[in-house]
């Protein structure tokens, strides 16, 4: 059972620094997020530590009864280009948006005053809902869909709570038709079958690669005091559990990917 509270924050955007330094803000429009991946580096983050409740279990509705976040919005487009990164800390599209619409507000204010460019990192195919507003948004959108593997036993291993694979492709397909664009990041890879990088380049022309150890903002050291060896361990997967890992399996995307394809790398993958 996820405890849901409510809060009026003073300021939503936040000046973007360290591993988004390409961008100008961070938007996270909840506190928490209900899927609760075991991996998830913001469980060291202050928002995770200082919590009485655990990582996953808690969510907080940023409500705005008097529209502080359109005003905000207006104003920080009128000063200059605006790119965002939404969401580094929570997942916008996470199962209590279905209800509350947090996010589709956000973009609705968005539509009426564009930023330069905004990035939505989801791993809900509840993104779909929303084509209508990212297809007004156009190139100066961006969705970015988690597919860390192609095995529900990773899946359900590691982030249990977290949308089925098979719902996550099928957003992918649905975002691509309706000409949206659309990244699939493999953020970070976990365990595979031989089979995900034919399906990976299949599925999208723009996969970003990550993992434990480049990709935490803390060089691994956030991920190890998470015990994700012992995830591995338990699947007997422990010599996965390395660097090298996803260096090769990046190195197999870029040699069978064809010219009009993007893999990328990490940090440069999530930028503008």
């Amino acid at each position: 059972m996820v405890a849901v509270n409510e809060k009026r924050p003073s300021k939503w955007l936040t000046p973007a620094s360290g591993y988004l330094t390409g961008y100008t803000h961070t938007l996270n429009p909840y506190t928490g997020c209900a899927f609760g991946c075991s991996y998830c580096y913001v469980r060291r983050m202050p928002v995770g530590l200082f919590r009485k409740e655990t990582w996953g279990e808690w969510v907080d509705i940023k409500r705005d009864p008097s529209g502080g976040f359109r005003r905000e919005w207006l104003k920080a487009v009128a000063k200059g280009p605006v790119t965002v990164f939404m969401a580094s800390a929570t997942d916008p599209y996470q199962p209590i948006e279905y209800k509350e619409r947090v996010t589709r507000s956000i973009l609705e204010a968005m539509v009426e005053a564009p930023p330069q460019f905004v990035l939505v990192q989801t791993r809900s195919p509840l993104v779909t809902r929303d084509i209508d507003l990212l297809r007004e948004l156009g190139e100066r959108a961006r969705v970015s869909m988690t597919i860390e593997s192609d095995l529900e036993e990773s899946r359900k291993h590691f982030a249990p709570s977290a949308p089925p694979l098979a719902a996550r492709w099928r957003a992918v397909q649905e975002l691509r038709e309706a000409d949206v664009p659309v990244q699939i990041a493999v953020s970070p890879l976990l365990p595979h079958s031989g089979r995900f990088a034919e399906q990976l380049l299949q599925a999208s022309q723009r996969i970003v690669v990550d993992d434990f150890f480049r990709g935490d903002g803390s060089l691994g050291r956030r991920t190890s005091q998470l015990g994700v060896r012992a995830l591995y361990e338990e699947l007997g997967k422990q010599q996965q559990y390395s660097p090298e890992t996803a260096d090769s399996f990046f190195e197999e995307l870029k040699s069978r990917a064809d010219a009009g394809s993007a893999v990328l790398w990490g940090q440069e993958g999530f930028l503008p």
